[in-house]
């Protein structure tokens, strides 16, 4: 591949390449022990879009936000102005929503697999609010992730429980409007440990199904047992046009939440690899999202270190040689094909990625930029003493 080439179908790449940031990964956030505040941490959800929209002035990739119902619009829909405003005047658009049924005190037990029907009709009016969130604002995905699950053997009904949540669901799907998708992640435990409702993607896949065509399985790649192949789960997901999108973040041994790539970039390469080299079609209703928890890093720092190493690793992507891949795999030149895909990912994309951002005047070292602009230094100042005295809500 020439020069001229590579140049071609790196910027074609990143001109394409979208990844929403979370409100929440700019909020304080912790672990079960407790929460590290940060200075600089949004303590409300102007400050949230405000840091959202440095991000992608920065990186040019990010021009949606995804927001969290409870956390961002205590008020459900009456909020809904407030977040229109704030897309005004910021410059970046909601992006997925996104329900929290593991909170409230009542799901101790169960959300939408809680053997009260009561509580079950909770937990369907706040997605059917979601839903209604979703569709005031333009928003394409209601994404659920549901923390259902025993701890112990013989204290629920597993069967019963598939029931409640098929119905559910369902209720929910029938409320979706025009353009509007339900996407269904699943994850094998925490915080139940025995048994969790959805617990891989083989529960997800069906329950979209049986709830309807405009549901589709999100993957979270931190949402996997210890060696889990998750771009085969992406190869099948893709050949069962059931795959909906991704939250982004990195892992160690569980769901860490860890930076994306900071562990393991060959895994991310080879999950765009399965998806780049799907049809345009399919490629067009990934939605690419970061969930990652910034705990110790800076929260503005981590998320353009994110967002740019998501933006190079898509672009070492785009220079895997697919036709000659193609050729090696089918004559099971092993070898060969091997090295023609890791070729691509060993790579140096980054000078092509600066003179990309030069050319569409962005900042060509985001994170350099963030630096000299004072923009941490100026949020920390405005958000020390607010964050000194909130540690007791989680975002």
């Amino acid at each position: 591949m020439s020069a001229a080439q590579e140049t071609e179908r790196v910027w074609a790449a990143l001109d394409g390449f979208h990844i929403e940031v979370p409100s929440w990964g700019f909020a304080n956030t912790g672990t079960r022990f407790g929460k590290f505040v940060q200075g600089g941490a949004a303590t409300t959800i102007e400050e949230k879009f405000a840091d959202a929209a440095e991000v992608n002035k920065l990186t040019g990739a990010s021009p949606t936000v995804a927001l969290h119902v409870l956390w961002d619009l205590p008020g459900g829909k009456a909020d809904v102005p407030v977040i229109q405003a704030l897309e005004k005047k910021h410059g970046v658009k909601s992006g997925s929503i996104n329900p929290n049924l593991f909170q409230d005190l009542e799901y101790k037990f169960g959300s939408i697999a809680n053997p009260s029907s009561e509580i079950r009709a909770n937990a369907l009016a706040h997605l059917l609010d979601s839903v209604e969130i979703g569709r005031a604002l333009g928003s394409k995905d209601v994404s659920l992730w549901i923390a259902d699950g025993s701890n112990y053997p013989g204290t629920q009904s597993i069967r019963k429980r598939i029931v409640w949540m098929e119905e559910v669901l369902g209720a929910t799907h029938a409320a979706l409007g025009e353009g509007q998708r339900m996407l269904i992640e699943y994850k094998p435990f925490e915080p139940a440990f025995y048994h969790t409702d959805i617990a891989d993607w083989g529960m997800a896949l069906e329950l979209a199904r049986r709830a309807g065509p405009k549901a589709k399985v999100l993957v979270d790649t931190g949402h996997h047992y210890q060696g889990t192949n998750i771009e085969q789960i992406v190869a099948w997901l893709l050949h069962v046009d059931q795959l909906g999108g991704f939250h982004f973040n990195d892992r160690k041994y569980a769901d860490d939440d860890l930076t994306l790539g900071s562990i393991d970039p060959y895994q991310l390469f080879r999950i765009f690899h399965e998806i780049l080299n799907s049809t345009k079609e399919d490629q067009a209703g990934i939605a690419f999202m970061i969930d990652q928890s910034h705990n110790l890093k800076g929260k503005m720092e981590a998320m353009v270190q994110s967002v740019v190493t998501a933006q190079e690793i898509y672009a070492k992507t785009a220079l895997v040689d697919r036709a000659r891949l193609a050729e090696l795999q089918q004559a099971c030149r092993l070898v060969e094909a091997e090295e023609c895909f890791r070729t691509a990912f060993w790579q140096d994309v980054r000078p092509l990625v600066r003179e990309w951002r030069k050319s569409r005047g962005l900042p060509v070292d985001p994170l350099k930029a963030l630096t000299e602009s004072g923009y941490v230094e100026k949020i920390t100042g405005e958000r020390e003493s607010k964050n000194a005295k909130s540690v007791s809500s989680y975002a």
